[in-house]
């Protein structure tokens, strides 16, 4: 099955910053969790909320990271997903975080998600309808 990437632009802020005047490590984790959320939304027009109505949600399994440049303060990003692969009931993200004023990468890597159910907090196999909601 082949998946889309998408991508979401992001401003670095004065609390992304650490001691050494660069974006802190931990903060690019979170840029790929906002772009993701955002992404849901917009591009897959399957919201956080729908899951949770549902009855599921996703959590991190695992997610691997390689920082290639430093991020500064101002700087505009670029956050750039796709679905790599969908096994039972994990989804495994690639990412991209590219500084937009040299067109560079500055972090790459992926997030293994895990879909649970809200209700017994434990994994579920993931439903055919979100798989086909993926595959845009």
């Amino acid at each position: 099955m082949k998946y889309s990437t998408f991508e979401t632009k992001i401003t670095v802020r004065p609390d992304d910053i650490d001691m050494n005047q660069h974006v802190h490590n931990s903060r690019y984790l979170d840029f790929v969790l906002f772009a993701r959320y955002q992404q849901m939304r917009d591009n897959y027009k399957f919201p956080m909320e729908e899951f949770l109505e549902k009855g599921y949600g996703w959590v991190v399994k695992n997610c691997w990271i390689e920082y290639k440049r430093p991020l500064f303060l101002g700087d505009e990003i670029t956050v750039r997903t796709g679905v790599l692969e969908v096994d039972r009931t994990d989804v495994r993200v690639k990412f991209e975080i590219i500084r937009n004023k040299t067109n560079k990468l500055a972090a790459n890597g992926y997030f293994l998600y895990t879909m649970i159910n809200t209700t017994t907090g434990r994994a579920e196999v993931i439903p055919d309808w979100v798989i086909e909601r993926y595959s845009v």
